[in-house]
């Protein structure tokens, strides 16, 4: 693969300003979570409560609200909500940032900021998520994806040095005053993009229902289901592995504050690199998602195990490279496996698994390292994501019908039946059933059987397939009386490719009949 493959999404101008912004914005991200964990500290006298409740504030509306956001960021223009929504994050670390710099700021100021800012993540997240979609085609949807986690990586790696140096220098508050200030990056980005050259999906229309419409889409498909369990799983301790780290360095290897951020760095490198690795990739595999996060709970056991700090920290770099590998992919496959109209719904559930079993999982770290140690904590989490990969990944298999081997060597079963590539499986299910059709099906036909497979629900698919197949006859009624006239009258006895004669599907393409039920041409149910 050409080297610039790596970067094939940045060819699209609005993509490439948008990744700027991204570029320019996301240190400002990073210096600004350090800047609100210690400035919690130094107002509430060092106490770990408060440090908790402030981290527990901000995700709260995710999971009071995430699903509700979702469905709003599919019924309105995604570029002007993130103007606003990128804004309304500015104004409220510059006002944060002003308040700490006069003396001015007490605890509950920072309770309120972090509840403010999750409430604006509710629509950001799934806004940011869904957006990515409307710059790039599907062809470089992937890349795009990973080089979004690759400038937020390196912003994790930038960001809390600066903001070390920084808080030392002048203090916390203008730390905050930056970051708002961070935000017109992305806010100038947004507005100089070309919205002639975006592919918008129509906007769905408002009403009651849009959520549990979502819900059902996604219950519909259980190949998102098993995969949303598998990340809820390995976030429950992935998400605090920042604090099994800092356990580790602090309470086994007893070394200080800089020993802490060399881990913390060796933690991103390997996210960073990880992330451009994916960019390399043309289509997520789902055998990735396995793979990676199955070697992120193998590298919590090895590191758990590690005799002294260094070897510790040269684990890390591998662990944060199957780390990304796996959340990209996994946000990836999300991505290009869904209908379009329900992308902001079913992202919304995808961010608040995904950040949501954070504070849920980060009390039990706790007590697992202060009941058996750091040690024993950090080994607890892999092996159980070690097992619950290896127990969704015989399920997937199971599901698609074929052997757990399989699966993880990228040998899938499709929606048709016979073992296809996973290049196939994760296309859109109206592209996967335009790629052949049977040869008497008409182009009214064709047009009503995409239609029914992106619809996502059995009625609807049941019932444009009946009008389908009602047109294709009509149509085509006439052609079979003449060739079946010919045929009696013929010395042959070929049959001849009527409209009602199946067409055989080209090798390895997934092909299928041109007449099939709703259940069979990959309609969710």
């Amino acid at each position: 693969m050409p080297r610039l493959a790596m970067f094939r999404s940045l060819a699209v101008r609005n993509y490439r300003l948008y990744a700027l912004g991204q570029l320019m914005s996301n240190p400002g991200t990073w210096m600004q979570r350090i800047a609100q964990d210690w400035l919690v500290l130094q107002l509430s006298g060092g106490s770990g409560i408060a440090l908790g409740m402030t981290t527990a504030l901000q995700f709260l509306p995710m999971l009071l609200f995430g699903l509700w956001g979702g469905a709003l960021v599919d019924r309105v223009d995604k570029r002007r909500m993130l103007v606003l929504t990128q804004g309304s994050m500015g104004l409220l670390a510059v006002a944060l940032g002003v308040l700490a710099t006069v003396g001015a700021a007490q605890v509950w100021h920072v309770y309120l900021f972090a509840f403010a800012l999750g409430l604006i993540t509710v629509l950001d997240n799934p806004g940011r998520q869904a957006f990515v979609p409307e710059m790039v085609d599907r062809e470089r949807l992937s890349n795009a994806i990973a080089l979004n986690s690759a400038s937020f990586q390196l912003g994790r790696v930038t960001g809390p040095a600066i903001a070390g140096l920084l808080i030392a220098w002048i203090g916390s508050g203008p730390v905050f005053m930056v970051n708002g200030l961070s935000f017109g990056f992305t806010i100038v980005a947004l507005l100089m993009i070309r919205t002639g050259e975006l592919h918008r999906a129509d906007p769905v229309p408002g009403g009651k229902g849009r959520i549990r419409e979502g819900l059902r889409y996604v219950s519909g498909r259980r190949d998102l289901v098993l995969l949303l369990v598998l990340a809820a799983c390995v976030q429950f301790f992935g998400a605090n592995v920042q604090n099994q780290i800092a356990l580790m360095v602090n309470n086994v290897f007893e070394t200080g504050a800089a020993a802490f951020g060399v881990a913390a760095a060796a933690l991103a490198v390997g996210a960073l690199a990880g992330a451009l690795l994916a960019a390399r990739r043309e289509r997520p595999r789902l055998s990735l998602v396995l793979l990676g996060s199955l070697g992120f709970g193998v590298s919590q056991v090895v590191a758990g195990a590690m005799p002294g700090y260094v070897s510790f920290v040269v684990v890390l770099v591998p662990m944060g490279i199957v780390f990304m590998t796996y959340v990209t992919t996994l946000n990836a496959t999300f991505q290009l496996s869904v209908d379009p109209r329900m992308r902001g719904r079913v992202m919304s559930m995808f961010m608040l698994v995904f950040m949501g079993v954070a504070p849920i999982g980060a009390p039990v770290v706790g007590l697992l390292a202060d009941a058996f140690g750091p040690r024993a904590s950090l080994a607890a989490g892999g092996l159980v994501t070690i097992a619950v990969v290896s127990t969704l990944g015989a399920l997937l298999a199971r599901a698609r019908g074929v052997g757990p081997w399989d699966l993880v060597t990228g040998r899938i079963s499709g929606p048709e039946g016979p073992h296809v590539t996973e290049e196939t499986e994760v296309r859109p299910e109206s592209e996967q059933s335009g790629a052949a059709v049977g040869a008497g099906q008409t182009d009214a036909a064709v047009e009503h059987s995409v239609v029914a497979e992106a619809a996502g629900t059995a009625e609807t698919a049941r019932a444009l397939e009946r009008e389908a197949v009602v047109r294709a006859e009509t149509a085509t009624g006439a052609g079979e009386e003449t060739e079946d006239g010919a045929a009696a009258g013929a010395d042959e006895t070929e049959e001849p490719a009527g409209a009602g004669a199946t067409a055989s599907p080209p090798s390895g393409d997934g092909a299928a009949p041109c007449r099939r039920p709703a259940r069979e041409t990959g309609a969710r149910v």
